[in-house]
């Protein structure tokens, strides 16, 4: 391991798993991905994350014991930090998985990093992103699920169990639907990907559809589909009532949102404005600006690449 060497980042969320190789100065040089499984037991998900990491430093040429600074993963949670024990709601194979044990394993002899993966997207988006250059943001990730981070102070706030900055569970709504992780009306009861196309099928989109995804429901809003754009309004508004609470509470002073659902632009953040502008009554948390992601789909690799190369200000787990 040398000054140059790389960092073998992994992002694993309900969609999609990534692995990247990431340089020093926070560049994404390679990277795979494949779709999350679904059906699989644990000991079958953790050979698929482990093939793709083993084909990616294969293919990049990477001594796994003597070419890498470390081994960074961002993983959807909830999650005992920094033991790295994940139970990520939407990927029900993984229950106290041991993966940061797994991980250690696997790379033997490098250091081994995990995090929530919406944690990873916040931390990445300031160091390298949209928060670059300022102390304080909420990062988060909307997508199969709802997630945040939070960085004050020019550091990554983890909270007693590792999970400080869970957005996707403040209550927007409480007597909306009800989510996965038990309670009742939450921001990612509404504006995750799989249960706004769900509302929206029952709202007559694409009615009888199998396997429409929020991408689908973006797609037919931005031509025009009336019950597509009642669906990224309402996603938009929760998001808004969310953000609003959030800023009041942490007084950042920016807000980056990545995910799939990020790429709807102005279907998703005009009525997001909106909402926020209605809800946040005190100044300071009036003009925050709210931004799409910079580094869009590789914020989650590139921090947890900070896990590592960043560590005196994003890891405190050692």
């Amino acid at each position: 391991m040398g000054p140059g060497d790389p960092v073998l980042a992994i992002d694993i969320g309900g969609t999609k798993i990534a692995a990247g190789v990431v340089e020093p100065g926070g560049r994404l040089a390679s990277w795979g991905q494949t779709e999350t499984p679904r059906g699989l037991e644990a000991e079958q998900l953790w050979r698929t994350l482990d093939a793709l990491c083993t084909n990616l430093l294969a293919e990049q040429r990477i001594d796994a014991r003597d070419g890498l600074a470390g081994v960074g993963c961002g993983c959807g949670g909830p999650l005992d930090w920094p033991a790295g024990l994940v139970s990520p709601l939407n990927i029900p194979a993984w229950r106290s998985f041991p993966l940061r044990e797994r991980l250690q394993k696997r790379f033997a002899g490098v250091t081994v990093r995990l995090h929530n993966d919406a944690i990873c997207m916040a931390v990445g988006e300031h160091w390298r992103g949209a928060g670059r250059g300022r102390r304080n943001m909420l990062g988060m990730v909307v997508s199969t699920g709802v997630g945040g981070g939070l960085v004050m102070d020019g550091r990554l706030m983890n909270g007693a169990t590792g999970n400080a900055g869970h957005i996707g569970h403040v209550v927007v709504d409480p007597s909306g639907p009800f989510c996965v992780c038990g309670g009742r009306g939450c921001l990612e009861a509404i504006a995750r990907g799989p249960a706004l196309a769900a509302w929206a099928q029952g709202e007559g989109w694409r009615p009888g559809q199998a396997l429409v995804t929020a991408k689908d429901l973006a797609d037919d809003a931005a031509q025009g589909h009336p019950v597509g754009v009642a669906a990224m309004r309402r996603a938009g508004r929760a998001l808004g009532i969310a953000i609003a609470s959030a800023v009041h509470l942490s007084d950042v002073e920016v807000v980056s949102i990545g995910g799939g659902l990020a790429q709807a632009g102005p279907l998703l953040f005009d009525p997001l404005e909106e909402a926020l502008r209605t809800h946040a009554g005190l100044g300071y948390a009036r003009d925050v600006p709210v931004v799409a992601a910079t580094l869009g789909k590789s914020a989650g690799l590139v921090g947890a690449a900070a896990l590592i190369f960043a560590a005196d200000r994003y890891w405190a787990g050692d």
